[in-house]
């Protein structure tokens, strides 16, 4: 018995993983706004109400591919952490960002580009959202406290309404000055504006090939953050 229910169970996982390739594929060539389950079942060979299911609804069909593409995004930003450079690990980091979005621009997209309309995340996609900024928040704890970290002198201390903004990050990275917990949300935007605008076609004419330019952005973002 227990044998069959985990023969069911791995059914379900293989099923649930072709909906979800599926629905991807429809990102590719119909985008969010337009994902439907029935597309998604006749692309299968399904009846609908059987998709129905798996996914009771578009909505959360959406919530598991984008948590699925947080979740690939952190993985990779994560595989590149690491080594005794705090920089060239920053710059690895913003290096890895940028080749999973160039390799998935359509999860990129929907994780990063324009709101879907009557799409309202729910709280599930808070954790795999907040994965990489936590990665770069632990780099900056780590060079807080070997002495690497150091507060640019023309970095101001927050204040008002943006020092209430800044308090969540306090919570997550309580040793690292206020005045860089600041900068970091900062480059934070800084990182996927250029993503945008490279994926985007924004660069086109300017920046392209953009690899030395984010290679120099990179460290001067960490220059501005205080990283040595």
């Amino acid at each position: 018995m227990n044998a069959g229910r985990t023969a069911r169970e791995r059914a379900r996982a293989e099923l649930t993983e072709e909906i979800k390739t599926a629905a991807r594929q429809q990102l590719a060539t119909v985008g969010a706004e337009a994902l439907s389950l029935r597309a998604v079942s006749r692309e299968l060979g399904m009846v609908s109400s059987a998709l129905y299911r798996y996914f009771a609804s578009r909505d959360e069909l959406l919530t598991a591919l984008i948590i699925d593409a947080y979740n690939a995004l952190g993985e990779a930003a994560e595989s590149a952490a690491g080594g005794a450079d705090l920089v060239e690990e920053w710059m690895a980091i913003y290096a890895a960002v940028r080749d999973w979005a160039r390799a998935h621009p359509h999860e990129y997209a929907l994780i990063y580009g324009s709101p879907i309309s009557g799409y309202k995340a729910p709280q599930t996609t808070v954790q795999p959202a907040v994965r990489v900024p936590l990665l770069l928040l632990a780099l900056l704890q780590r060079a807080h406290a070997t002495g690497r970290l150091i507060t640019p002198p023309d970095a101001p201390e927050p204040s008002g309404l943006l020092d209430r903004q800044v308090e969540v990050l306090v919570e997550l990275a309580p040793d690292v000055p206020r005045p860089v917990l600041l900068r970091t949300i900062i480059v934070w935007t800084q990182l996927f504006g250029m993503l945008s605008f490279e994926l985007f076609g924004q660069l086109v004419g300017s920046m392209d090939p953009a690899d030395e330019f984010y290679a120099s952005a990179s460290r001067q973002m960490a220059a501005f953050v205080g990283l040595r």
